[in-house]
């Protein structure tokens, strides 16, 4: 069953979802740009089998506060300001294109917060093409505002998160969607090749693989962090 939660981190409040039993691992979802949690209820049930499952809404999406200021910098910060709040030391962490860019970052600059990292279809940070996106008519399930802002930091990266993908210590997987994604399939195996250790596999189903893929999904991340998890010490 699915719990909903409000969190205030600070400057704003941030919308949870949870599945699972509470005293289990912590995983974290993080989707992708214009999605919130609900994004992932298709594979969030199958990872609580074995985790406490906390998917958020990020500033400017969903059930989270609309502040009208916004960065992927602010919504790293909003992820760390949750696990302090709710006292996550560290956890598993699963980040989807833009999720998946603040799940990097996070990584980066905090290695002790993240155990094991899955990038899904993220892209490298490196500088690409400019377009201008058009705003959907009616009303939205997220603040327009944030999409030029971050979209603006996608398009020209700090090169700084290029330089500092090296120093991500967390065990790491980079699942790219293969030849039907949006997303530079290069870019995403030069993520790969960038993070000490990161393993890359393709499930050629396009961006949204958690979507088109479920199952192969959860099978992949599931091997993937239960091949990582150590064995109880017994005295």
């Amino acid at each position: 069953m699915v719990e909903q939660r409000i969190v205030d981190v600070g400057e704003v409040r941030l919308a949870c979802r949870m599945w699972g039993a509470p005293d289990a691992p912590p995983l974290m979802l993080l989707h992708a740009m214009g999605e919130n949690a609900a994004d992932w209820e298709a594979v969030a049930p199958a990872f609580a089998r074995s985790r406490r499952v906390y998917a958020l809404d990020l500033r400017g999406h969903g059930r989270s506060d609309w502040p009208g200021d916004y960065s992927l910098e602010l919504m790293q910060a909003d992820v760390l300001g949750f696990l302090d709040a709710l006292a996550l030391g560290s956890v598993d962490l699963i980040g989807h294109s833009m999720g998946g860019v603040v799940a990097y970052l996070l990584a980066q600059d905090c290695p002790q917060r993240v155990t094991r990292l899955v990038l899904e279809d993220v892209p490298v940070p490196r500088p690409r093409e400019r377009t201008t996106p058009t705003r959907p008519d009616g009303a939205l399930t997220f603040d327009w505002e944030m999409v030029p802002a971050v979209r603006r930091q996608i398009d020209t990266p700090d090169p700084r998160w290029l330089q500092r993908l090296s120093r991500i210590s967390a065990k790491t997987l980079v699942i790219a969607g293969g030849p039907h994604s949006h997303v530079s399939q290069d870019g995403v195996a030069e993520l790969a090749r960038r993070i000490p250790g990161a393993r890359a596999v393709t499930i050629a189903v396009g961006h949204l693989i958690h979507h088109a893929a479920p199952e192969a999904f959860t099978e992949t991340v599931s091997a993937f962090l239960e091949e990582h998890v150590r064995p109880a010490v017994r005295s």
